[in-house]
């Protein structure tokens, strides 16, 4: 059913959406939405199934660029980049012909569309599923599953070659823990983490995951579309929503730590924060020096199918609460949506597209609720669909349906290492 035949009423699709839509909602109440915050209400805008979402408010910043125009036809979804203001500026380096945009109302959002090269794209595609989502870097399936060490991607690669290459894979024996809570699912709100209460961060119980008692056995091949993340760098203990020091650090691969880099160090930042008054705490000035004074320590791979979502949240796990975070967008491109310090602030919302980078800085922007209420089906563009390139074709086909988000953020200062029961983490 494509998506154009949807937003016309007059269509057979069109009409028999609509029928379900409304047997489904028939004994829905109204009074729900009465209780919605403003960014849950946006969340339930973008991810309605019918109607579909028009993205007219939505700021597309690729319709500015004539050479995306083929990227933009691939697909049906389409923004305006009127949608929202925005302040162009170009970037610290003079040649360099892309451009920087921030986003006056949320202070130290910049927006750097098609920031990657079309070769670099597929670079880290091929890193993020080969390369990270693998031992030593823990996956979600690796909750679930007791994996080969070279990742489930790697075995479907050669499956694909030859049929009888393939794995199959048994599930953990599920073991609860008495430290895990009973129940429905409790959201969690983590204190933001500082230096002051490193040590308590540190000696926060953080129990293993329980493994699903419903998992079956799986090949390898099967499992790839029910990979949802991978992790870099420190280790991310998602029941606490704390770092897990005490499993120490795995390196941060040099191409990504380069990109990330790049990214910020473009980014003329007097013209983002001079003259602002925002409270920095003891973290003043730091945007003067992140040319020298931001490593990327840690983050998390995404992997989006078109019908997953991520709720709103606040990223607060990082003693350095300000330095940039850096999100890059690969393959189908996605509806973000960033607003306040509380879900009662009405979001601003960005759509993404392959190449395109966002960097969250600064305690305004770093502290804000955002998250991804929708991918946007069939946008996956040109460069990364073409399948004449043998050794790209299985990455071709995985991103048909995928978006790729890699998240990388700054966990300490530079230099500072932690003290993890008197043995210092290096």
């Amino acid at each position: 059913m494509s998506m154009s035949a949807l937003h016309d009423s007059s269509s057979a699709a069109y009409k028999k959406a609509q029928r379900l839509h409304q047997k489904t909602t028939r004994n829905r109440s109204n009074a729900v939405e009465s209780d919605w915050t403003s960014f849950r209400a946006a969340e339930k805008f973008y991810k309605a199934r019918f109607p579909p979402p028009n993205l007219q408010n939505v700021l597309d910043l690729a319709t500015l660029d004539d050479s995306r125009s083929s990227e933009i036809e691939a697909g049906f979804w389409l923004g305006r980049a009127e949608a929202v203001e925005y302040s162009e500026m170009p970037l610290k380096n003079a040649s360099d012909t892309r451009k920087a945009y921030a986003i006056p109302a949320i202070p130290g959002l910049v927006v750097l569309p098609s920031f990657l090269s079309h070769q670099k794209q597929r670079d880290l595609i091929q890193w993020s599923l080969a390369d990270q989502a693998k031992h030593p870097n823990p996956t979600n399936l690796d909750i679930h599953y007791a994996l080969p060490e070279q990742g489930v991607w790697n075995v479907n690669l050669r499956a694909q070659r030859n049929p009888g290459e393939d794995q199959l894979v048994q599930p953990r024996i599920a073991v609860p823990s008495s430290l895990e809570p009973t129940g429905p699912r409790q959201l969690i709100n983590n204190e933001p983490a500082t230096t002051d209460n490193l040590k308590s961060i540190i000696n926060t119980p953080k129990p293993p995951a329980t493994p699903s008692t419903t998992a079956s056995p799986a090949s390898c091949s099967d499992l790839c579309r029910k990979l949802r993340w991978a992790n870099i760098g420190w280790f991310y203990h998602w029941g606490t929503k704390q770092y897990d020091f005490g499993k120490g650090k795995a390196p941060v691969h040099d191409t990504l730590t380069y990109v990330c880099k790049e990214a910020v160090q473009a980014v003329d930042w007097d013209q983002i924060y001079e003259g602002t008054d925002l409270d920095w705490g003891d973290e003043a000035f730091s945007w003067r020096h992140w040319d020298e004074s931001y490593v990327p320590d840690a983050g998390i791979v995404n992997f989006y199918q078109t019908k997953d979502t991520l709720m709103a949240h606040v990223d607060r796990s990082e003693v350095c609460a300000t330095a940039p975070l850096v999100s890059i967008s690969l393959g189908n491109a996605s509806v973000f949506l960033i607003g306040g310090l509380t879900r009662d602030v009405e979001p601003i919302p960005l759509l993404l597209r392959s190449g395109d980078i966002v960097i969250m800085s600064g305690p305004a922007c770093r502290r804000a609720y955002h998250g991804v209420p929708r991918i946007l089906e069939n946008t996956l563009p040109p460069h990364l669909s073409d399948t004449v390139d043998l050794a790209w074709t299985p990455y071709a086909e995985y991103m048909e349906t995928t978006r790729i988000n890699v998240n990388v953020r700054q966990v300490f200062p530079k230099d500072f290492v932690p003290d993890v029961d008197g043995l210092l983490v290096v």
